[in-house]
């Protein structure tokens, strides 16, 4: 058993030579990005984000009045799901009562920013970014160019405003998440019919002029993704409340849900979007470029390396990248449901560490109710954060990767990206990760407490990777003094003393120095 756990170790070392690492980029920002992929290369990841490591986000809409999840707003037109189902028997048929017959029922009345914030910081978050417009094609802002708004109808709040007050006055970096590009396809089955029973061939309400503003006008592409040959018109709708978002909003973060729109153009208008979030961004804080920008890969829309980070919707790297990047992920459903079942603390907290561990973020969304509150569920898992974090955050917060991730036995998930982003990971005691700070601080994460104590393979005398002297090794969350030896089969830690906690566990090593691993470093060395 022992010789497999070494060899896990070091089939990680060698991956790792080739595919991972922190880069520092000696590329300075341009004083203006032009929509080009040339120009939009230029970005890099701001200090903030690398340093934050963890934030909070949330799915509202009017959506969140049925409590059936985010894409209630499609599915209600979809005969023979469950969601149409409900509809009918809840509501009535879409061809009398449809998702613009919600907007009227969501009044937002229990909304209080500040708390629900604060909330989030103490949950350990360093950013907040809500969703400022879903798939359903209702924008939460006072927006110029989109009279279907929140300002208009329903809460009649100005929704993204108040949240980014709370933000600013709490001290969190502040953005935005899109999803509004996938749209004009995504919501077109709200023009079709029954196709038996008694309403058979009886339009569904989308099919009616008055209502063409939210519900589109009619197109044959029905797919979930970005349309792939729009008409002109919406890719300069997109754009301009997107710019409009930008502008009166001032997020340090943005987010698309998807690669570059649109399809049809190789992301040319997604690039006018992100230079202009960019610069703005850069306008706001003397030149820096503070602003991050994040897309997804291999889902629908143009993908160009580097012209922004990565995104990973549920799932997470398999190795250590050498770029950061975030995994956007959720304690439960995306949008509230009152049925759902949640992730339990132990399952986040293994999943940042992980993440962070690999040079990555931790973007949680949280589900929120129509009345703008929080189930306890919710809160008690913040919560249940936040207790962790106060313990065990200065192995996380403004640290950066070490020369490998980690070592373990556990598995990570495979098949489909159904099968990896809703698997239930679970780590044993010799699953550990690592995190380091300076020049002369190591965190060894241990993602379950090891039975008889904690054995490092990779720290073992024979293996090059560490070659300095160990001064002095902390269980983080107690005051015991910790018992340790070092030899050709690994560090050894003893775990008699207390634990700190339930969850992960940390042990903070003071070296004499270690080493930083990057390319920049590697080309260096030659």
């Amino acid at each position: 058993m022992h010789r497999i756990k070494l060899l896990v170790a070091s089939i990680s070392i060698i991956g790792c030579l080739s595919n991972c690492g922190s880069v520092e980029k000696s590329i300075e920002p341009p004083k203006q990005f032009e929509p080009t992929i040339e120009s939009l290369q230029n970005y890099e990841a701001p200090e903030w984000f690398r340093d934050a490591k963890f934030g909070i986000y949330l799915h509202w809409g009017a959506y969140s009045v049925a409590e059936r999840g985010e894409w209630y707003a499609k599915r209600l037109y979809e005969e023979g799901e469950k969601e149409y189902a409900h509809h009918v028997k809840t509501y009535g048929h879409p061809s009398e009562f449809g998702y613009k017959d919600f907007i009227p029922m969501w009044k937002a009345e229990k909304f209080d920013p500040d708390r629900l914030v604060k909330l989030f910081k103490r949950s350990g978050a360093k950013y907040f970014t809500p969703v400022a417009v879903h798939h359903d094609n209702f924008d939460l802002w006072n927006s110029k160019y989109h009279k279907w708004n929140a300002v208009n109808m329903g809460p009649k709040k100005d929704l993204i405003g108040m949240w980014k007050k709370a933000a600013d006055e709490n001290g969190l970096r502040w953005g935005v998440t899109t999803h509004l590009a996938r749209s004009f396809s995504w919501f077109q089955k709200n023009k079709l019919a029954d196709t038996k029973g008694p309403k058979k061939g009886v339009p569904y309400d989308g099919n009616n002029p008055e209502y063409q503003g939210l519900y589109h006008e009619y197109n044959d592409d029905m797919s979930s993704y970005y349309p792939d040959d729009p008409p002109d018109h919406w890719h300069e709708s997109w754009k301009a409340r997107l710019i409009d978002l930008i502008d009166n909003y001032d997020p340090d973060h943005m987010y698309f849900d998807g690669g570059l729109p649109f399809n049809d153009n190789e992301g040319k208008t997604g690039m006018e979007v992100i230079a202009h979030f960019y610069n703005q961004a850069m306008k706001r804080h003397g030149g820096k470029q503070e602003g991050f920008m994040c897309i997804k890969k291999n889902t629908n829309g143009a993908y160009f390396d580097g012209v922004s980070s990565l995104d990973l919707e549920r799932t997470k790297a398999d190795r250590l990248l050498d770029e950061p990047w975030q995994t956007d992920d959720t304690i439960g459903p995306w949008g509230y449901d009152a049925e759902a079942e949640y992730k339990s603390v132990n399952q986040v907290i293994d999943k940042l560490v992980d993440i962070v561990s690999k040079n990555g973020n931790l973007l949680l969304n949280v589900p929120i109710k129509a009345d703008g509150t929080l189930d306890d569920r919710t809160e008690e898992i913040l919560e249940g954060i936040g207790q962790w974090m106060d313990i065990n955050g200065e192995a996380i917060y403004n640290t950066r990767p070490w020369k490998i991730f980690g070592e373990g036995t556990s598995a990570e998930p495979q098949g489909t990206w159904e099968d990896r982003a809703y698997a239930v990971q679970e780590y044993t005691g010799d699953d550990i990760r690592f995190t380091t700070k300076g020049e002369n601080t190591m965190y060894v994460f241990a993602l379950a407490y090891p039975e008889k104590e904690l054995t490092v393979r990779c720290l073992s005398t024979r293996i090059p990777l560490f070659t300095k002297e160990i001064e002095k090794i902390e269980l983080l969350g107690t005051d015991d003094e910790v018992s340790w030896n070092r030899d050709e089969t690994g560090l050894h830690i003893d775990i008699s003393g207390k634990k700190s906690g339930a969850n992960a566990f940390v042990w903070k090593l003071t070296v004499q120095d270690i080493p930083m691993y990057s390319k920049r470093d590697q080309l260096k060395a030659k």
